[in-house]
């Protein structure tokens, strides 16, 4: 007959049990679908890989007294070195969440549409980041890691259709 596991047993094979939720975090942030189109007129996507490889939009949190829009723009220069920029238009919120020791943080993401004014080669990436690259509309729904902002991207390339930028 089988022996059943004990509870020391189950903690040595799969770890230890997490802390339970202690607390609630709601964290806005505002992000940029960053466009350009290169020197062959096409539309490209701006995304950078992060330090576990998953590629995705420049954005980060939204400051006291700060507006989604300003967010998203000064992100975009933080992150990746686009300071001649301009918003289109606001895209959609994605909100998500996620564990943080024994915290849970419900983040709320407002998206903009942000058209680079200059050629955009002057990306530069920071040095969290495992690399920042210019996509076609095709390659980064590829690379992108989130679902949410594939569509995202696509809302946004259908605005660039449809508005002729």
């Amino acid at each position: 007959m089988a022996k059943t596991p004990n509870l020391q047993t189950f903690k040595q094979y799969f770890g230890r049990k997490k802390p339970s939720i202690q607390e609630i975090v709601r964290e806005p942030t505002a992000g940029g679908i960053v466009f350009r189109r290169n020197t062959k007129g096409e539309v490209e996507f701006l995304l950078y890989q992060d330090a576990r490889e998953r590629w995705t939009i420049p954005k980060g949190h939204i400051e006291p007294g700060e507006t989604a829009q300003a967010a998203a723009i000064r992100e975009v220069g933080e992150e990746a070195g686009l300071h001649n920029i301009e918003p289109i238009c606001w895209l959609g919120k994605v909100n998500f969440r996620y564990r943080r020791v024994d915290k849970l943080v419900l983040i709320s993401q407002q998206n903009y549409l942000i058209r680079v004014r200059t050629s955009g080669d002057e990306i530069k990436k920071e040095e969290w980041m495992t690399d920042i690259q210019w996509f076609s509309v095709q390659d980064a729904l590829d690379k992108v890691e989130y679902e949410d902002i594939g569509k995202l991207i696509l809302l946004g390339m259908k605005k660039i259709r449809q508005e002729k930028l």
